[in-house]
């Protein structure tokens, strides 16, 4: 039984995407690629001469097929590739997404309770253990002076909601604090500069 060239270009295109695939899976410094490409190189002429009015027809078929392919092969290897015993060696485990993410310090803010400086519609200015962080409410507007804990962080956002009675610090209520530039300097901790003219 002869078999007839459409099968030969059916076969060596099969070879040569078992190759491809191959490659990627284990190193040989080129030389599975160099095979894979010459098994559709001669896929696409074994098409080409399959009868002389359809032939070339054939042959940009395979080339299509070819070209559509092998990078959609290399996707699918390349995506399965970390999972294989080799792909965890040589790439190690894969990182989890909080050891990636940089250390935020504003993390250390989660349930401190801090005063509002500013207006919040939503967003504003609070100051926690002397700190002006910019925070954001969850939708109610919060007047400046009022007692704020922070219940979240995330990403860039600071979110805080009006504090509880039982969570204000000491026993001042917060029309007691005053704003920060009524505020004698001593307090801000800023040095009184000595009169230059005196």
């Amino acid at each position: 039984m002869v078999i007839p060239d459409l099968a030969w270009a059916i076969l060596l295109m099969v070879l040569g995407c078992m190759l491809v695939v191959l490659e990627v899976f284990i190193p040989s410094g080129g030389l599975i690629s160099i095979l894979s490409a010459v098994a559709f190189i001669a896929s696409i002429v074994i098409a080409s001469w399959e009868s002389p009015t359809t032939g070339p027809v054939t042959g940009l078929i395979f080339a299509a097929v070819t070209v559509l392919l092998v990078p959609t092969l290399l996707a699918v290897a390349f995506k399965y590739w970390p999972r294989t015993r080799m792909g965890k060696a040589f790439l190690g485990d894969v990182p989890k997404e909080d050891e990636v993410l940089p250390e935020d310090p504003r993390r250390a803010l989660m349930g401190r309770v801090g005063v509002a400086r500013s207006k919040m519609l939503p967003s504003g200015a609070v100051e926690i253990d002397g700190q002006m962080v910019d925070a954001v409410t969850q939708g109610q507007a919060i007047e400046p002076g009022t007692y704020v804990v922070v219940i979240e962080v995330r990403a860039n956002r600071v979110v805080v909601r009006p504090a509880g009675k039982d969570q204000r610090p000491g026993n001042q209520s917060a029309k007691d604090v005053k704003d920060m530039l009524a505020r004698p300097i001593d307090e801000l901790g800023i040095e009184s500069l000595d009169d230059p003219l005196a």
